[in-house]
């Protein structure tokens, strides 16, 4: 073990950058990963690989936190140059986003798996080439009714009930993605999944 590197890993946050879009459905990701960055008193704000990041320990190892600023179809192109550089295998990024098929409050952790039509996640997924990478998704429930315009659902605001649930599955889903480093992807997903308030 002497001399060798710490384990490194990364937490991404999905969402859109520009206050406009701070306080909508599609930005749950950004707001995660800020309760994370409170709770381990990590600043993100050094601006490199058209992202914002931060970097600090975790149970002994280098951690991560990336805002891509590249708008959520391209979050990919930012995840890759940062993974990269930092030489962080796909199983080692944790992607934070929101989730239409789960209602407010509720989360989900995974191991892997397809876009599911998220096009942060579709990106993601083209950049790195691999689908091998945990995410935990927010659910911020479906479309009020089917023939509603899906980026409009997702660049809405929350309702103040909408609102309640979501600060819970907002600090589960930053205590699942700091689960996942120190127990394990399964032992998260046992802990957090379905968890509502």
């Amino acid at each position: 073990m002497f001399g060798k590197s710490k384990e490194s890993w990364l937490i991404v946050g999905l969402g859109n950058p520009g206050k406009e879009y701070a306080a909508t459905k599609h930005n749950c990701g950004f707001m995660a990963i800020d309760r994370i960055a409170q709770e381990l008193g990590c600043k993100i704000d050094k601006g490199k690989f058209q992202g914002l990041y931060g970097q600090t320990n975790f149970q002994g190892k280098k951690l991560y936190l990336l805002k891509p600023q590249t708008y959520m179809n391209l979050s990919g192109r930012s995840v890759l140059q940062m993974s990269a550089y930092y030489n962080i295998p796909p199983e080692r990024i944790i992607v934070l986003f929101d989730d239409i098929s789960l209602e407010p409050g509720r989360l989900r952790i995974r191991a892997d798996g397809s876009a599911g039509g998220h096009n942060g996640i579709k990106s993601i997924i083209a950049e790195l080439g691999s689908q091998n990478f945990p995410r935990v998704k927010i659910g911020v429930g479906a479309k009020p009714h089917k023939d509603a315009d899906l980026a409009d659902w997702v660049l809405s605001g929350f309702t103040a009930s909408e609102q309640k649930a979501l600060e819970v599955s907002l600090k589960n889903a930053a205590d699942g993605a700091l689960c996942i480093i120190e127990r394990g992807i399964y032992e998260a997903a046992n802990r957090f999944n379905g968890s509502h308030p």
